[in-house]
């Protein structure tokens, strides 16, 4: 796939031109968006992983193809970094997601095996209310059997009642289930947006 990185951003100024449509990936910081990020474009070191949550601090711009821009944005819950650094992170992705008109969707990942938490709800409430699509994916699903892959996501989904989005996607990086779903509901944002 033709996929590259353009750009860290930590401000608008720093973002690249608003010329084309963007899909941002949000999550907490330890459920597996890097990932995700590098199956979905089948490159394995496109976005980096690692093992310690908060690794990612600023905000990545990737070129895919001529037409979408895929945005990494810095995870929120667990990382190991200083309350200042944390309230400065958030404002830096709260100002992208407010002023960035060339945005249509927001990924929001969040793991199968874990309840969603209330920074996973208020995501998805300021995502609605600043009409920004939220595309939900539940990842590491190979993590667990298919039976309990559908009591999980029937939780999920009861925990989240009070939030409105559509039906999510089922995602493993490991078996890339779900990937060619997670690309139709992006295609698809995309276009309704033209």
């Amino acid at each position: 796939m033709d996929v590259e990185f353009i750009k860290s951003a930590f401000k608008e100024e720093h973002y690249p031109p608003p010329n084309r449509p963007e899909v941002a990936f949000a999550g907490k910081s330890n459920v597996g968006k890097s990932s995700l990020l590098n199956t979905l474009v089948n490159r394995r070191k496109l976005a980096r992983t690692s093992s310690t949550p908060g690794r990612t601090q600023a905000i990545n711009f990737f070129r895919f193809g001529k037409t979408l821009y895929l945005v990494d944005l810095p995870g929120y819950g667990f990382a190991r970094v200083p309350i200042k650094v944390k309230k400065s992170w958030g404002q830096m992705v709260e100002d992208y997601l407010r002023i960035r008109e060339t945005l249509k969707a927001v990924v929001v990942i969040l793991d199968i095996r874990r309840d969603p938490s209330t920074g996973d709800e208020d995501l998805i409430n300021w995502l609605n209310y600043y009409a920004i699509k939220p595309i939900v994916v539940l990842t590491k699903a190979d993590k667990i059997s298919r039976q309990k892959t559908q009591k999980r996501t029937d939780l999920i989904i009861k925990s989240l009642k009070a939030v409105s989005f559509s039906a999510p996607v089922i995602f493993s990086s490991h078996t890339r289930q779900g990937v060619a779903e997670l690309w139709k509901k992006i295609n698809e944002t995309v276009l309704e947006s033209v």
